[in-house]
């Protein structure tokens, strides 16, 4: 047999960006998602908030 399995504690959920549309429509998917016990999407929504590009205009 191996040694012990080491897991790491899971990541807090991801905040969305404010006055991201497209975080917020994923926050809604989200919770729906938990809504139904639909783990799995619950967590992909999560990993498309963290993964989505935020930027912002820079002034010149």
């Amino acid at each position: 047999m191996a040694g012990p399995v080491n897991l790491a504690l899971p990541l807090p959920l991801p905040e969305p960006a404010p006055g991201c549309d497209v975080c917020g429509a994923l926050v809604k998917q989200r919770q729906e998602a938990r809504d139904r016990e639909d783990l799995s999407a619950a967590t992909d929504a999560d990993v498309e908030i963290r993964n989505h590009p935020h930027r912002t205009r820079r002034r010149r």
